[in-house]
């Protein structure tokens, strides 16, 4: 259907940009693969499990930290996504929406595993979060990964001085 029978006019800050969308996931991929090698010894797979398992394990859950991620974005593009990532302030809310998102699932994923399936289990090394429990290493990947991707990802539409 074209724009002339829908009689709906697109301007530049409707949509969402691709290459934004790559340039995000072509840092989310990878950091989470290296992350969640990095971070192995802080769970007690590292001690306890086989390479073989423990190379399945990372790369089982680096998928499932690029559906955490995938998800997260998208709900944040629905909610507040118009123009992104040209305009800034869409940015900002798509940015810091998909990091409380993810940070979310991340914090339910952990306790859901450990506490009450029992999953998987935090080796003595994890530092842990008074409070809420959870072990540093997941709540950083959920904080610091995403907002480089979010940097890299928004880097070449920045100069555009819409705010």
């Amino acid at each position: 259907m074209s724009v002339t029978a829908t009689g709906v006019r697109l301007s530049s800050t409707d949509g969402i940009s691709l290459t934004a969308l790559r340039r995000y996931f072509s840092v989310i991929i990878p950091a989470n693969l290296i992350w969640e090698f990095a971070h192995m010894p802080l769970y007690t797979i590292w001690n306890e499990g086989t390479w073989g398992e423990i190379v399945f394990a990372a790369v089982h859950c680096t998928g499932g930290d690029i559906l955490i991620a995938m998800s997260a974005l998208v709900l944040a593009l629905m909610m507040s996504g118009r123009g992104w990532p040209i305009v800034a302030s869409t940015r900002r809310s798509v940015t810091v929406l998909t990091v409380v998102f993810g940070l979310g699932y991340t914090l339910f994923s952990e306790w859901l595993n450990i506490v009450i399936r029992a999953a998987w289990a935090y080796s003595d090394l994890m530092p842990i979060i008074p409070v809420i429990d959870a072990g540093l290493s997941p709540v950083l990947q959920w904080i610091v990964i995403p907002l480089i991707a979010f940097w890299w990802a928004s880097r070449p539409f920045s100069g555009h001085g819409n705010t």
